[in-house]
């Protein structure tokens, strides 16, 4: 007998945050991730606040030089960095690695210079390329195997979902240097240094934490985890997916619209300056990115489901091109916040559709690289256009149109580089919709509305609500659907409409191979969720190449099942979820629905002794599954009456066909079309 301690110590943790010591790890790198983004904010401000007095051309410079401290050690000492981590003790390197960047940013204030504020920026972002190896490399020694993704997942959550939360933080911390200082003259002289403060301190708590953490392996438990340089990952990473079209124009896409975002990131200190906002407002404008990307990243494909992917991505990206170029030209701050948000959004739709396409199109054997290479192309994609984008602006400096001795319009080095960085997206945006576009032919207007309205848009519908008709058979074994189906198909030939006669499974040449698995009593070991998905595979082949053509003809189409022969054989009388069974058949048809179902409601103990020959398959499956796909059956009929025609089977063969008849004669629609009727003047009439 199992005790209550063996069951409590067998039973799975709820989330990777339960296991304590990756939990203190992961809190100090949130703290971490806190003060690096509240870093950035607070050095790119106070970069452009020493040089205020020096004109536009020299702020926009000032700004430009910090990013590009931030951005040199990353290519220069990366494979170092990564080799130390696998040769050192990693508590004692990240402790160290903290304590040296709570000194470095602490000592920019006390300088106060902007050479200082370069020097120490570079040493910072040296430090951090060997604190962030040392991190990755701990993480595997502190969650079980199975777990690990899931703590990837939460540690790319901390790296960027801080982002906004250091914004907000940035922007309040700056309305409170202001109030302090007129205690504190220190803090009056710049109203980063509070931010700068607060910034040192996250890396002493995250020092702190790091210190308590005793669970850390040191060097040489764990399998080395150095890599290469960024700029080789990315060389490596294109003779990988440089042959592929598809990848190629999904990676394109998504790196211009997070340079779409860069630029806004890289020229929002000098251009929120330009529209009369301080260092509070830069933090809104920054965070907005941020936030909106979140947004965009969560809602976006769930409230767009019904848009085709492919066009989604494009369709975000021309967006955000039009927003930035749009965010350009208003020199309203209010207004501003309100497109960055809406950027922001359109940059993460996109990221995220691509992000997943991307990971559905690549073989498993190069997902891994792909990504890598992917991610590092980003970083050094969102770090040159942050770095560039000050410096264009800066060497362009400020026009002005004037009307007589009056200035009414401003366009500076920050409207360029934003105009130039909208157009380039729409662009690339464009590009991506002609290339990748899966639904050619369809309105984009009317596609988008529809998926608005939560529907999917399919221009074929009209056509066939007035020309085709589509009526399945349903029934269990022996039932005499099949029979009655043959004697519908030829009653309504006799009436003058042309009629296609069909069947599932088997009425396409996949489908022909897919029946002779399903039903050959050979292949009992067929899982249920293979089979469900086989009828699937074979129902989207016969729509596709069958039903809608012969339905866009006007034809009128008869099968021998249908999607409900899936519900009940394989929902109730495999006890699949149901609800599965309807999506993945939903997406297999394109939501095609018949018109009427006709039911041949047949007791299992009375069809099953009607069948002849050797039992196939699903025949020889016991009575008690007959009966539960009977009573499925029954139920799907009372659940939509309108649709169903219920017929005892256990009438004779006339009175079923007459019962039968009698139903479709009131749907039918006239043989002839109207226009030959105008010719010719005849009324057709339908024969009893």
């Amino acid at each position: 007998m199992t005790t209550p301690g063996r069951n409590t110590a067998r039973r799975k943790a709820p989330n990777v945050l339960a296991y304590a010591p990756f939990r203190k790890l992961w809190t100090a790198m949130s703290v971490c991730s806190l003060g690096d983004w509240l870093n950035l904010l607070a050095l790119t401000a106070l970069a452009g606040n020493l040089t205020m007095d020096r004109g536009y051309q020299v702020q926009s410079l000032a700004i430009g030089g910090v990013f590009v401290a931030k951005m040199l050690p990353a290519i220069v000492l990366g494979p170092l960095a990564g080799a130390f981590a696998d040769r050192f003790d990693r508590r004692l390197t990240m402790f160290f690695c903290d304590l040296l960047r709570f000194g470095l940013v602490l000592s920019i204030p006390l300088v106060g210079s902007y050479q200082w504020v370069l020097v120490a920026t570079f040493l910072v972002e040296c430090v951090n390329l060997f604190w962030v190896p040392a991190k990755d490399a701990t993480v595997p020694n502190l969650v079980p195997k199975e777990r690990l993704e899931e703590a990837n997942q939460l540690n790319l959550l901390v790296t960027y979902g801080t982002a906004p939360v250091a914004a907000l933080l940035f922007a309040v911390l700056s309305v409170a240097n202001d109030m302090l200082g007129r205690l504190l003259p220190f803090l009056a002289i710049r109203e980063t240094y509070l931010a700068l403060f607060i910034n040192a301190l996250a890396y002493l708590v995250s020092a702190v934490i790091i210190l308590s953490l005793k669970e850390i392996p040191k060097a040489g438990v764990a399998v080395a985890t150095s890599s290469p340089s960024v700029l080789r990952q990315i060389f490596e990473g294109w003779r990988f997916v440089g042959g592929n079209r598809l990848i190629r124009g999904l990676i394109l896409g998504m790196l211009g619209a997070f340079a779409a975002g860069g630029a806004v990131v890289g020229v929002a200190k000098i251009y929120v300056n330009a529209l009369g906002g301080g260092d509070a407002a830069y933090g809104v404008v920054f965070g907005a990115v941020f936030l909106g990307m979140a947004s965009g990243m969560f809602f976006g494909p769930r409230l767009m489901r019904e848009l085709s992917r492919r066009r989604l991505f494009a369709l975000s990206i021309i967006v955000a091109g039009l927003v930035l170029t749009a965010i350009a030209l208003i020199h309203n701050l209010v207004i501003v916040v309100m497109l960055t948000v809406l950027l922001g959004a359109c940059a993460g739709i996109a990221w995220i559709i691509g992000y997943t396409m991307i990971g559905l199109e690549v073989d498993d054997g190069l997902r891994g690289r792909t990504f890598a290479f992917l991610q590092s192309l980003a970083r050094v994609t969102l770090l040159l256009v942050v770095a560039v984008a000050p410096t264009v602006a800066g060497l362009f400096g400020e026009r002005e149109l004037k009307f007589g001795q009056e200035t009414v319009y401003r366009f500076d080095g920050s409207n360029l580089v934003l105009v130039v960085g909208g157009l380039l997206a729409a662009i690339v945006g464009i590009v991506a919709l002609r290339q990748m576009d899966d639904r050619k032919g369809v309105s984009i207007v009317a596609d988008l509305v529809a998926a608005v309205r939560g529907e999917r848009f399919a221009p074929e519908a009209a056509e066939q609500a007035t020309r085709g008709m589509f009526i399945a058979f349903e029934g269990g074994e022996g039932s005499g659907k099949t029979t009655q189906s043959r004697l519908l198909a030829i009653w309504l030939r006799d009436q003058g409409y042309d009629v296609v006669q069909t069947r599932e499974p088997g009425s396409t040449k996949v489908g022909m191979r897919l029946r002779a698995i399903l039903l050959d009593a050979v292949h009992q070991g067929l899982s249920a969720r293979s089979e469900a998905l086989l009828y699937a595979a074979d129902r989207a082949e016969h729509v596709e190449k069958v039903i809608r053509p012969a339905l866009h003809r006007g034809s009128m189409v008869i099968s021998d099942r249908y999607v409900d022969s899936s519900l009940a054989y394989q929902g109730a009388g495999r006890a699949l979820d149901p609800g599965d069974v309807t999506r993945i058949n939903s997406w297999a048809t394109g939501g095609l629905v018949p018109d009427l179902t006709v039911l041949i409601d047949t007791p299992p103990s009375v069809g099953l002794t009607r069948l002849g020959g050797a039992a196939d398959r699903i025949e020889a499956e016991p009575l008690e599954f007959h009966e539960r796909v009977r009573r499925e059956f029954r139920s799907l009929a009372a659940a939509e009456p309108a649709r169903y025609a219920v017929i005892d089977g256990t009438l004779s063969e006339e009175e079923i066909s007459r019962l039968i008849q009698d139903r479709v004669r009131e749907m039918l629609p006239d043989p002839v079309p109207q226009e030959a009727e105008d010719v010719t003047g005849t009324i057709p009439a339908v024969r009893d």
